[in-house]
């Protein structure tokens, strides 16, 4: 759909509703519409069935309230005078001409060279006016920046903490590597357009309103490849296969996302490519877990080992660590090995938490027996209760 039919039409008066209906009465309206219509139900009948297209048109628009808030507040904007200090056709100010009255969309919708805030407005209502059925085009002749590529990769969880360098097989649109992306036949090069003169911009009289529209010669580029390149056929860019090698930082997380600027699909006619996005899965170790910037893992102790105190053997990312458990350590204490975590964007790392749990023999024989039995009448004689005050006790 074009600028001019944005502002033109009147897609509630097509529908037979107010500007405030409701969601429900805008579709109660089109359904009924639409059984009238439908070609079906008048066959050879052309009149209706341009209406039908009209009917369908408008409630495309309305069904969708992102796309009807953007029309109200445009034809809000037009016929308030929201640009420029009045938009009334006829009047002889205020950037009209003559008699005639001359109002350049260019100048509102990108084209017109101004300053940050002709570009805001260009922002604004570029994707508006593309939004139709028509396939309408942009108004400007910005180079078409390549799309960006979402990958995927899935890390080993030690991997993931320390950093890795991974091969990534990638198949989508890059530069030519022909004509290098100028879409022109080696030799050659583009020409400017001399219709628009390079802007990729004309500009037409309809009754009382100016438009600027996309060159039709161009097709908005504003240039004209006489020679297209063999390989690509003047486009710039091919689908290749390509191995990229790319750099996993330390300490990325499960389901996070980097991005390779420029990595994504090539740009038409040498514009910027766009960029790649890696998510990055990581797989669960069977040793460490992890909390923030903190590794954690459960060491199985003895009895005794907490009892009497020890020093063990801890494993880490790079090597293992004596950890000391000082003499009678609680079960499921948490023991502190600082800066053995996981290494932290800004430099340093986060700290190794251990777990301390009793591992309880499943199998003892006679001696081993007798040994705790012995034992446990001692802890008795010495007034030991390890239920001593629990449960009102």
């Amino acid at each position: 759909m074009s600028q001019r039919e944005w502002i033109e039409k009147d897609f509630y008066k097509e529908l037979g509703v107010s500007s405030d209906a409701s969601a429900d009465d805008i579709k109660k309206a089109y359904r009924k519409l639409a059984r009238d219509l439908h070609p079906d139900a008048n066959p050879g009948d052309t009149k209706t069935e341009e209406r039908f297209k009209a009917v369908s048109e408008a409630y495309a628009v309305l069904s969708d309230p992102a796309r009807r808030k953007e029309y109200d507040e445009t034809r809000q904007m037009f016929a308030s005078g929201g640009f420029g200090g009045g938009f009334r056709p006829g009047a002889g100010s205020g950037g009209f001409s003559g008699g005639t009255t001359t109002f350049d969309l260019g100048d509102l919708f990108g084209g017109g060279g101004g300053g940050a805030g002709d570009a805001g407005l260009g922002d604004l209502f570029g994707g508006l006016f593309n939004r139709g059925g028509g396939g309408g085009a942009r108004t400007t002749s910005r180079p078409r920046r390549g799309s960006d590529v979402d990958a995927e990769t899935t890390l080993d969880f030690r991997d993931a903490a320390l950093g890795v360098t991974v091969p990534l097989r990638l198949t989508n649109p890059a530069p030519c590597t022909t004509c290098h992306g100028s879409g022109a036949r080696p030799g050659t090069s583009p020409r400017v357009c001399p219709r628009c003169n390079g802007s990729g911009i004309v500009s037409r009289n309809q009754g009382a309103f100016g438009f600027s529209e996309p060159c039709d010669d161009c097709r908005g580029t504003g240039s004209i490849i006489d020679e297209p390149c063999t390989d690509c056929r003047g486009s710039g860019v091919q689908n290749r296969t390509r191995t990229i090698t790319v750099r996993i930082p330390p300490g990325v997380r499960d389901g996070q996302r980097i991005r390779l600027a420029g990595q994504g699909e090539a740009g038409l006619r040498g514009a910027p490519s766009g960029d790649l996005f890696v998510t990055v899965h990581v797989r669960a170790d069977k040793v460490f877990g992890r909390d923030g910037d903190d590794l954690t893992l459960v060491l199985p102790v003895s009895y005794g080992e907490l009892v009497l105190g020890t020093t063990v053997s801890v494993p880490t990312l790079e090597g293992r660590v004596g950890l000391k458990i000082p003499a009678g350590t609680a079960d499921g204490r948490v023991l502190r090995v600082r800066g053995r975590g996981v290494p932290k964007r800004g430099g340093g790392a986060g700290d190794l938490l251990v777990t301390v749990k009793v591992a309880v023999p499943q199998h003892l024989d006679d001696q081993a027996i007798e040994a705790l039995r012995a034992y446990m009448h001692a802890e008795q004689a010495n007034g030991f209760d390890p239920r001593a005050g629990w449960a009102g006790a």
